[in-house]
């Protein structure tokens, strides 16, 4: 009753027209001098019944469109409207299957930023249980080991900012500042905050980035990524007195960065999944604190800069790491690349 109601309303100026004409016919009659009452008896009844036999076929043409809108939805397939007839009605139903598609995209990639962010969190609460427990523990005795206790505290940092920018990765293009960065005090200020993970582990970094390569970047997120990838080489580099080697030259794509290990290497069959969410592989079931976030997070931040990011690995060798500034520019002083190497006191 709903739809023929709707229907109706829909045609109202429709049926008032053709009144308004029928009245102006047989106006137009009578002022010729026309006085055959039947005949106009008779136009009007059939003009009055053809009027309703054309709205009545096309109410029936059209029910399943006019049923459609009127009932009250239960979930978003009900939206979609099935035989449509006519170009108006088909044009509607396209259109709203277009929007549906949309809504579908976007409600996938909302369920799946939270499934993310949830199993991150269970990752995280997992993973910071220990250095609580560790901490717990030094309280306890004696003699509190400030050393020992300051480690966990780190740990505890670590796994806090990386929290906070999977967060962040949402807002990303809010919280983005492009400017020109010279790469060479980037790559030394993002060791010197590293510099006490560097010194405990007693890897030594070596520094080749000629001073006057420029790049155009966030240094923010920059540091961010950079800073993964000493504390990856560290993580997986178990041996005392090594190296990363970070360096950054200038090619005819652009600026290349690189961080280079002498650490255990990435099994072949993991190299294509270490950027994917959670991903551990067969070195973070070495470590047990690998929480398979970090290359991920690292990948995203360079694909949404437009960074492209190539990791390369070889067994027993170590791992390198590249990013590509293709935007990059760079001078021809080779005499002004510095090096840190062997020893902790430049950091």
């Amino acid at each position: 009753m709903k739809a023929i109601q709707l229907f109706l309303k829909d045609h109202l100026s429709f049926l008032l027209f053709q009144g308004f004409l029928i009245l102006f016919l047989l106006l137009l009659f009578w002022l010729d001098g026309f006085r055959g009452y039947d005949i106009f008896i008779y136009a009007l009844v059939m003009t009055v019944l053809f009027t309703f036999a054309f709205l009545g076929g096309k109410y029936i043409m059209r029910r399943s469109f006019y049923a459609a809108i009127v009932r009250q939805p239960s979930r978003m397939e009900d939206a979609l409207i099935q035989h449509a007839q006519g170009p108006e009605h088909q044009l509607v139903a396209n259109y709203t299957r277009s929007l549906y598609k949309i809504y579908q995209d976007e409600a996938q990639t909302l369920y799946s930023s939270q499934s993310r962010q949830i199993e991150f969190m269970n990752h995280w609460v997992h993973q910071m249980k220990t250095p609580i427990s560790v901490i717990n523990l030094l309280v306890q005795e004696e003699e509190i080991d400030r050393q020992s206790v300051g480690e966990e505290l780190e740990r505890l940092q670590a796994g806090l900012d990386t929290v906070l920018v999977n967060a962040s990765l949402e807002t990303f293009e809010r919280d983005m500042t492009i400017e020109k960065i010279n790469l060479q005090q980037l790559v030394q200020e993002t060791i010197t905050a590293h510099k006490r993970l560097l010194i405990t582990n007693r890897i030594f970094p070596v520094l080749e980035i000629d001073e006057t390569l420029i790049i155009a970047s966030d240094r923010k997120w920059l540091k961010i990524v950079i800073g993964q990838f000493i504390t990856n080489a560290v993580k997986y580099t178990f041996e005392k007195g090594k190296r990363i080697y970070l360096t950054g030259k200038f090619t005819e794509e652009g600026v290349r960065m690189s961080v280079r290990d002498e650490g255990i290497g990435i099994p072949t069959s993991d190299l294509n999944r270490i950027t994917n969410a959670f991903f551990t592989g067969e070195n973070g079931r070495l470590t047990g604190e690998s929480t398979g976030m970090g290359l991920y997070i690292a990948s995203e931040v360079c694909e949404k800069l437009g960074h492209p990011l190539m990791i390369e690995s070889e067994m027993g060798v170590g791992t390198e790491v590249t990013l590509l500034f293709k935007n990059g520019e760079g001078g021809t002083d080779v005499g002004a690349t510095r090096k840190v190497d062997g020893s902790h006191e430049d950091l």
